[in-house]
């Protein structure tokens, strides 16, 4: 039986060379941590001798201190009876701005597609969760790119065809899936809702597709695993640590759990400045700062705190290793070229994700599905087209962007930020609605497209000439003065 420590003893060590902090009811000494931790010191000092649970627990999964660090920095358990109730803080302008978009937006039934979900998620979330989950790299010309690129490809519809019934189902890895999309890693989901990453598990069980469980979340992996029902198939998307060891235990457990395949992040050895979420600084306490002399750049915001650990020395002679540890499918998450996804076939993977991280990464690259057409010729040149998957993500906000997608040679899309949209604004059941939403417009695409089936959608669907050009659809003036958007509060005179 841990012993049971005073609030009061554990005050007492409150500083520099003796810190201890309260988690969830446990008390951890974090001295010799302090200037190990990715964020600096200055955010663990500021809840030395005290409890810091609230802001921990929306960035981190409950076990990483046990996964991480050595069992003797747990001190023992905090005495609940010696807890003083917290003082209610008065919320700030801005948190009752928050609040009152929470208790004034729209029913759920009046989002009718994913941006709607963006529109209300921008005003209830917390302007550091909405920094992390909206922010690309730079200028975000790419960001921005990756959804203006779908809107150069245009449709081709065929006509006089029987599509009385429609199947929009399909296999990605070889595992069943209602419709050609999963849902891609995406990090921190507790930042966006209290349950994070198991409100996807559970929709995805609903809707009978893949969920791609994240390195970052911010539920434990035992968590989303557990959330999973009936047979339900996950896959395992993998940022590789430094460690090896490390990464082989992740792996091997991710297999033994069931994963149906490992998606390798192999476009992130420097995480991007995402200069959005930088702005919004962990702790910016200058008081602790001078005394500790804390000299951590802690100004890179989420993405760059929780990411210190990722090997940037990642090359291709290590698919060999990743081979012999799993037996699971591997798929390289980041191509961004023709050139390295037939690498990838010659090195034994099972797929590609054509991403550039969703404009988070290096700004100016292009966009998925611009490349997705040079990738396909680059494999039929050498024979692999159906041999290596291909999937697309990034900037798919329209069943119409999944069609051209299937239409040029992809197995699948991964969507991540709109379904954490809509998970923020209105939990399981707005990723659910947002699923719906997105099926439906592609029930009603594929019929009037003339595609009974996905085996039918084809190259011969799509019209491409503008691509490769950049240019975009000019944007209609006179529609925005007539067009009715929607109002993000139940009263729109709120």
């Amino acid at each position: 039986m841990a012993p049971l420590i005073s609030a009061a003893e554990v005050a007492k060590h409150n500083n520099k060379g003796d810190c201890w902090v309260i988690l969830n009811g446990d008390v951890y000494d974090l001295t010799n941590f302090l200037p190990e931790h990715p964020a600096g010191a200055n955010i663990i000092l500021k809840y030395a001798g005290k409890d810091g649970s609230k802001a921990f627990n929306p960035i981190h999964p409950s076990d990483i201190i046990q996964k991480l660090l050595p069992a003797k920095v747990r001190v023992g358990k905090v005495d609940p009876a010696t807890l003083k109730a917290e003082a209610a803080e008065k919320p700030s302008e801005e948190e009752l701005q928050r609040q009152k978009a929470e208790s004034s937006k729209p029913p759920l039934s009046q989002m009718l597609n994913m941006w709607d979900f963006e529109a209300v998620a921008k005003q209830v979330l917390k302007k550091e969760a909405w920094a992390y989950y909206s922010s690309g790299a730079d200028d975000e010309i790419t960001l921005r790119e990756n959804h203006a690129a779908f809107g150069r490809i245009w449709l081709k519809p065929r006509i006089l065809i029987d599509v009385a019934k429609i199947d929009m189902s399909t296999t990605i890895l070889g595992q069943k899936s209602s419709i050609p999309l999963y849902i891609s890693a995406t990090a921190l989901g507790r930042l966006g809702h209290p349950d994070g990453e198991c409100n996807l598990t559970r929709a995805a069980h609903t809707h009978d597709i893949i969920q791609m469980i994240p390195t970052l979340a911010s539920c434990t992996f035992d968590e989303i695993r557990g959330a999973a029902r009936n047979g339900q198939h996950q896959f395992f998307q993998l940022y590789v640590n430094k460690d090896r060891k490390i990464t082989e235990a992740v792996v091997r457990k991710a297999e033994a759990a069931g994963c149906k395949g490992l998606f390798i992040t192999v476009d992130a050895p420097q995480l991007g400045r995402r200069e959005k979420d930088m702005r919004m600084k962990f702790d910016d306490d200058s008081a602790i700062q001078k005394e500790t002399g804390d000299r951590v750049d802690r100004n890179q915001g989420a993405a760059r705190a929780i990411s210190s650990f990722i090997d940037p020395a990642l090359k291709w002679d290590d698919i060999k290793w990743f081979k012999s540890i799993t037996k699971m499918p591997i798929v390289l998450k980041g191509v961004q070229c023709a050139e390295d996804a037939v690498l990838a076939y010659q090195y034994g993977c099972q797929g590609v994700v054509l991403s550039n991280h969703g404009g988070r990464q290096l700004d100016w690259s292009r966009s998925g599905i611009e490349i997705l057409p040079e990738v396909m010729a680059a494999l039929d040149a050498v024979g692999a087209r159906d041999k290596l998957e291909v999937y697309v993500d990034g900037g798919v906000r329209r069943a119409t962007d999944i069609f051209k997608a299937v239409a040029l040679g992809a197995k699948a899309v991964g969507i991540g930020r709109p379904l954490l949209y809509a998970m923020s604004s209105y939990g399981q059941a707005g990723v659910e609605r947002a699923l719906d939403l997105l099926k439906d417009e592609m029930e009603m695409t594929m019929r009037l497209m003339g595609t009974p089936t996905i085996k039918d959608i084809t190259r011969s669907h799509v019209i491409t000439d503008n691509l490769n050009k950049h240019i975009s659809v000019v944007e209609d003036f006179s529609m925005n003065s007539v067009y009715d958007r929607l109002s993000t509060s139940a009263n729109p005179k709120l």
